[in-house]
């Protein structure tokens, strides 16, 4: 006999009955607030702000809500039973003092509060479990988190991760707070948060950042039923939506920046949209719904901005800037690996979220692409995945059982000029690159976390094979790789200190030219390299092609007194993984990954054994150690060289057949320039002929007046070309693609066709932003 469930107690049905009555089941609950005109506006906000934190719609006594319901119980239990206050702690071992203790009480005290509203717990509606919240708030409000503390340490603490909990934590707890109590609150959040934070859009209060700020200053509007509170966090949204040009937030291209120099999509991008996407569905049909045209740049972002940089789930470690080194946070509540899946997720979330604010077409082309990540993610089931709550969890199930047709991978190329970064996306496989210059850092650290990420900025280049599983950065890649041989990277072996270069993304080489140019499909991407902490200089460039990478270096120049290597690639074979690796002449192959072809030959192999743990790399992360075995593929350029040079083809996910057949085959491409002027492709089955001009010169057909990227594409009787001036001078330049052409067809605005007939001339003008630059001809 199946047990029944105890039915649940009066103040969970009546939450629940506030939560259907301010959002329903219905996926889009704009009209949620329009047509409750009789009722309190802010009771009806504050029932659909608990609607997206807490779910809806969903069976608590079944999968895999039921588990989960009883995890969030059991843990607050736990926390009920080990909360002993004391002057300076609520919790033994999480002083208030910095990192991040007065943080961590407010979420142990959220979760205690998830198990008494949320019915399926085991502690629904506990008075006792409700005693010790209150007993935890009210030593918080008097002891610290009240105005009359002046902050310290870390200003996040303070005013972005305590009050998003704080006024979480009064939003649900409403009624049993009372008064005072709310007033208490609201009061603690006026004091971290001031009106005067939300003004000029500068310092921590931009991008992200100012996402949360508004977030708890909305919310604290709602709870202190002060409308003027709700319109600024609303107004404040504002200067977050336009394109920037340098710094913090999104740029046209789709880069999204934070603290300056940092490439963020993974991470702070991540919290921007989520935030986004639950204030315009928190305002939408009220009086303060977010009407700003700029908001439409918001939704555009996700196709535009955010979903090139997603894999089978995963987000690329390229834009998740420290947090690589998260891994396993000591103490971390939910036991759960922050991975490149585990960011991603958050991302696909975050998408799932703002699609309750979006049009019919957009919601239905996301949750495709949602829907089709869902599908693919083996490594960490998204529907299941230990970080999420059941309100995302309901809304993704929602999405994957929906009729709608997920989406396959993509393919083209995306280059985030701004951010440095570079996407490819073929059939065969996925691919993300990532540079550095003097926009954006060779690394971030900070806070204790990622300080050996030296070289992330020197040509990382990370590649999956499609169809095979997306685990080659997830599985503790990051505490146990050799940090002097990131796969992709021309490097100086000397040896540096943690941090070095400095904090907050303050390393960074004074260098321009890095970008490239794409037609969508393929992609010609350099990079002026120079060595952090070192004396390294070189020329990489990347032709991003079919089912292939290829891979030139020049100029190879350093006076360290230390070998300088270019990592060929160095692959995650996992705990005691015995993928066999095959060399030939000028080629390798590596079972269950791809080969790479090396015309000059000279290459180095190595398999090892690496320990690690993740505290060796973020001082809050676990000391557990684990064991990955390596294969490391290099090519030694010597001590201190002298305008060293290499080639070599990335073949991802290529058979040992193929590898081998492409390396005897050197008609496939052809090498036209490989030196500290100019590094240049020609692969005739393509049709495409590709240069990165580091100054004014020829390679092939191709000559250019200044330093540019150019890559031609042809197809039958027409080809298109493209041009861009990574230096972003803007002073105007010339191109000759000595080719017979019958006629121009098309031209953006910034190119003039000069001259046709038995050579192309034209003139770009291309202002200082790194972008393409068009034309399209007929061929004689």
């Amino acid at each position: 006999m199946t047990p029944q469930r105890p039915a649940p107690a009066r103040r969970t049905v009546l939450l629940a009955a506030a939560l259907a009555a301010s959002l329903g089941s219905a996926p889009r609950p704009a009209a949620a607030v329009g047509d409750a005109s009789d009722e309190d506006p802010y009771d009806v906000l504050r029932g659909r702000w608990l609607a997206l934190v807490l779910g809806t719609g969903y069976d608590p006594g079944a999968e895999p809500y039921a588990t989960r319901l009883a995890e969030t119980g059991a843990r607050a239990r736990d926390h009920r039973a080990t909360m002993a206050p004391t002057a300076t702690s609520l919790w033994p071992g999480h002083p208030f003092d910095p990192p991040a203790g007065i943080t961590l009480s407010y979420g142990r005290l959220w979760t205690m509060t998830e198990a008494y509203v949320q019915e399926g717990t085991g502690s629904t509606a506990d008075p006792a479990l409700l005693a010790d919240i209150l007993r935890g708030l009210d030593h918080l409000s008097a002891t610290v988190y009240n105005p009359a503390t002046t902050r310290y340490g870390n200003w996040w603490e303070w005013q972005i991760g305590s009050p998003r909990l704080l006024t979480d934590i009064t939003a649900a707890l409403y009624e049993q707070l009372g008064a005072e109590r709310t007033a208490a609150a609201c009061a603690a959040v006026d004091h971290f948060v001031p009106d005067a934070m939300l003004g000029d859009y500068t310092g921590t209060s931009t991008g992200a950042n100012r996402v949360d700020l508004c977030r708890s200053v909305a919310l604290r509007g709602i709870l202190g039923r002060a409308p003027a509170k709700i319109a600024l966090a609303r107004d404040a949204l504002s200067p977050v939506f336009p394109y920037v040009t340098k710094g913090d937030g999104l740029h046209a291209d789709g880069s999204f920046v934070q603290h300056t120099w940092v490439a963020y999509s993974g991470t702070y991008g991540q919290v921007m949209l989520d935030g986004l996407g639950r204030l315009f569905t928190l305002f939408a049909g009220s009086e303060w719904e977010v009407t700003d045209p700029g908001r439409q740049i918001v939704l555009d972002s996700v196709e535009h901005a955010y979903a090139p940089l997603v894999h089978d789930g995963l987000v690329m470690d390229v834009v998740s800037g420290r947090a690589i080194s998260r891994g396993h946070l000591a103490g971390d509540d939910l036991h759960v690996m922050r991975s490149d899946h585990y960011h991603g997720q958050q991302l696909v979330a975050a998408m799932a979220v703002l699609a309750g604010g979006a049009g019919d077409a957009e919601r239905e082309r996301w949750h495709a692409r949602i829907k089709g990540w869902i599908e693919r993610d083996t490594v960490t089931p998204i529907l299941t995945a230990p970080q999420f709550p059941v309100a995302d969890l309901a809304r993704l199930h929602a999405i994957a059982d929906a009729p709608v047709v997920a989406a396959p991978e993509p393919t083209g190329h995306r280059l985030f000029a701004a951010m440095d970064r570079a996407v490819h996306h073929r059939p065969a496989f996925t691919a993300g690159l990532a540079m550095a210059s003097d926009r954006i850092a060779h690394y971030e650290c900070g806070n204790g976390e990622n300080p050996r990420g030296w070289h992330t900025g020197a040509g990382l280049l990370t590649w999956w094979a499609n169809g095979s599983r997306s685990d080659q950065y997830t599985d503790w890649f990051w505490p146990t790789v050799d940090w002097y041989r990131l796969p992709g990277t021309t490097v100086s072996t000397k040896r540096l200190p943690d941090r070095e270069g400095g904090e907050w993304g303050e390393p960074k080489p004074d260098v321009r030219w890095v970008g490239g140019a794409t037609d969508g499909e393929y992609a010609a991407v350099g990079q002026h390299l120079k060595g952090l902490g070192s004396t390294l200089e070189a020329r990489k460039s990347w032709f991003f092609l079919d089912d292939e990478v290829v891979c030139l270096g020049a100029g190879i120049t350093c006076a360290d007194g230390v070998p300088v290597e270019t990592v060929v690639d160095n692959r995650n074979l996992g705990e005691g993984g015995t993928h066999a690796l095959v060399r030939g002449r000028g080629w390798a192959h590596l079972e269950g990954h791809g080969g790479w072809t090396v015309p000059g030959g000279g290459l180095r192999t190595l398999r090892e054994d690496r320990t690690g743990a993740w505290s060796d790399i973020n001082t809050t992360s676990t000391t557990e150690r684990r064991t990955r075995r390596w294969q490391t593929l290099w090519l030694d350029h010597g001590t201190d060289p002298a305008d060293a040079e290499y080639v070599y083809v990335l073949l991802p996910g290529a058979s040992r057949d193929t590898v081998a057949r492409r390396a005897a085959d050197p008609r496939g491409r052809r090498v036209l320039a490989n030196d500290a002027r100019c590094q240049a492709v020609d692969v005739p089955r393509l049709g495409l002929t590709a240069a990165n001009f580091w100054q004014a010169g020829t390679a092939g057909p191709l000559t250019a007046t200044a330093g540019a990227s150019v890559l031609v594409r042809r197809r039958g009787r027409t080809a298109t070309l493209c041009v861009s001036e990574p230096p972003r001078t803007g002073e105007p330049l010339e191109i000759v693609w000595d080719h017979p052409v019958r006629a121009g067809v098309r031209a953006d605005d910034t190119v003039e066709i000069l001259a046709t007939g038995r050579r192309l001339r034209l003139r770009v003008t291309p202002g200082v932003v790194c972008t393409n630059h068009e034309c399209e001809v007929t061929l004689s």
